[in-house]
């Protein structure tokens, strides 16, 4: 019965799709490693639709390819917008096989992580370029902002003028600023949040249907 029902609910969003005016807008949750991103994706999936979008972990570089979670409808203040959440690998200039290993990875292990974020890293950047229509960009509020932010991803998103979210995430820790991550950022709306905890999850709903809808 699950997958009957599972496959009716996808012909449903499927025929929903086909006579719509609008598709759903790709949105890509960018930022650092460690940063917060697969912790919010699923989130907002589980809040929206009760199912993940993939594992969270403490060592760098969990998410090594970009996963969708597609038709995730969000109703706020009778604002609605109905996207498709693309969870991204952690940008990040250089991937370093080293730091898997401080986590007790075996040496060959950490050189085919390390082989597989970098290759995930090139394929987020791709995206970037050519199939999201929106970025939230999560960073870390525990940490200096200007040693997470990847200057080829701001020269991306600003020449196609994407409109972006700063999420400020981990307000939870006790060495949060969310005002550091607002000074970095000045031209742009930054929301404090903690995806683990769930805090401040209405205002992220809030200004998702406001900037993306």
């Amino acid at each position: 019965m699950g997958l009957i029902n599972g496959l009716r609910q996808s012909i449903s969003r499927a025929t929903e799709r086909l006579f719509s005016e609008e598709e759903p807008k790709r949105i890509g949750i960018y930022g650092p490693p460690n940063a917060g991103k697969t912790t919010l994706a699923n989130r907002i999936a589980r809040d929206w639709t009760g199912d993940a979008v993939g594992p969270e972990s403490q060592i760098p570089h969990e998410t090594r390819r970009a996963r969708r979670k597609e038709d995730v409808e969000i109703e706020r203040n009778g604002k609605s917008v109905t996207i498709d959440i693309v969870d991204t690998p952690g940008v990040t200039t250089k991937v370093d096989y080293e730091e898997f290993t401080e986590f007790d990875m075996e040496k060959e292990d950490a050189v085919r992580r390390s082989r597989e974020a970098t290759e995930g890293v090139a394929e987020a950047m791709h995206w970037l370029r050519e199939d999201v229509d929106g970025v939230i960009y999560v960073l870390d509020s525990a940490e200096d902002p200007f040693t997470q932010v990847n200057t080829m991803l701001i020269g991306i998103i600003e020449s196609r003028d994407l409109p972006v979210l700063i999420f400020a995430n981990k307000i939870d820790l006790e060495d949060s600023s969310e005002q550091r991550i607002r000074n970095a950022f000045p031209q742009h709306e930054t929301v404090p949040l903690s995806a683990l905890e769930g805090d401040n999850m209405d205002e992220v709903y809030d200004k998702i249907a406001e900037y993306f809808g």
